[in-house]
Parts: C-alpha cells; sequence; structure tokens
C-alpha cells in the first residue's frame, strides 16, 4: 500500500469516528440551543469545510511522510496530526454526551494550540506541509468562537 492511501484512509475513518459516537438522545439538546444568526447562514456549509480541512491535513501529512518516511521524527509528526484530528473530532461526541458547550469551548481551544504548535514545528520541514494546514487554523478558531457564542445565547449549557 502507498503512503498517502494509509494517511488518506486514517483521516476518513477517524473522520467518521464522531459519527459513530454520536448518540440520537443528545442530538434534541442540540436542537434546543438557540444559534447565532451568522451560524445559521454558514451551518449547511459545515461539513464541506471540514472535509475541505481534513483533506488539507491528509495532504500536510502526506507531505511530511515523504519528506522522511519512516523516521522516528516523522513518526512522531504523524502522532502529532492524528492527535490533533482525535481532539478535533472528539468535539462533537464530548459536547453532545456532556450537553456541555463549555467541553466544546475547551476542545476547540486545545485544537487550535495543537494545530499552530503542528504547523510550526512543519514550517521547519516542509512549508506546503505547513500552508496545508492554514485551512484548518482559520477554520477551528471559527469553530472554537461560536461555541463560546452559543455558551452566551444558552448559559445554562456550559
Amino acid at each position: 500500500m502507498k503512503s498517502w492511501m494509509i494517511i488518506a484512509g486514517v483521516t476518513f475513518f477517524v473522520s467518521l469516528g464522531s459519527f459513530l459516537f454520536r448518540p440520537r438522545q443528545d442530538l434534541g439538546w442540540v436542537r434546543r440551543l438557540e444559534l447565532p444568526q451568522w451560524l445559521a447562514v454558514i451551518e449547511p456549509a459545515i461539513p464541506i469545510i471540514w472535509t475541505i480541512v481534513f483533506a488539507c491535513g491528509a495532504g500536510s501529512a502526506i507531505l511530511v511522510w515523504q519528506q522522511s518516511p519512516g523516521t522516528f521524527n516523522t513518526w512522531l509528526l504523524m502522532l502529532g496530526y492524528l492527535l490533533l484530528e482525535i481532539v478535533t473530532v472528539a468535539y462533537i461526541p464530548l459536547t453532545l454526551r456532556l450537553q456541555s458547550l463549555a467541553i466544546g469551548t475547551v476542545l476547540g481551544g486545545v485544537g487550535v494550540g495543537l494545530g499552530l504548535l503542528l504547523m510550526v514545528v512543519v514550517a521547519l520541514i516542509n512549508v506546503k506541509a505547513a500552508l496545508l494546514l492554514v485551512p484548518y487554523l482559520v477554520w477551528s478558531p471559527i469553530g472554537t468562537y461560536a461555541t463560546r457564542e452559543l455558551i452566551e445565547l444558552n448559559p445554562d449549557s456550559i
């Protein structure tokens, strides 16, 4: 198997993980939340945006792997990519299961921090790979801000 196939496959299966851990009873809680008007406008595009973000992240990981395949440092970076994706994907099931927007805000903030750290380290290895992390570093803070704004509109859902 080619390395890009493995990286793309791992990205795909981890990104689907949030769908496997989304209890139906928790969806009612989400439907009761008051949304900011601007979020309601872009909400239909969110799955497309995250698909682009995850594809760019996988592309970044592929470039890093191809730079120095199989080395210890490259494996560490692959773990960094995996950790970032797991933290990102954990947002939905943990926020829903715990019915806590605060958890979502914390996970979003942790993701932004991890994404920034990963981008800085990756930039030392491959600038194109680092640039492919920009969509994550643009969109993730928007999602974190939206969650924070949801807390303002739904203070009982902290």
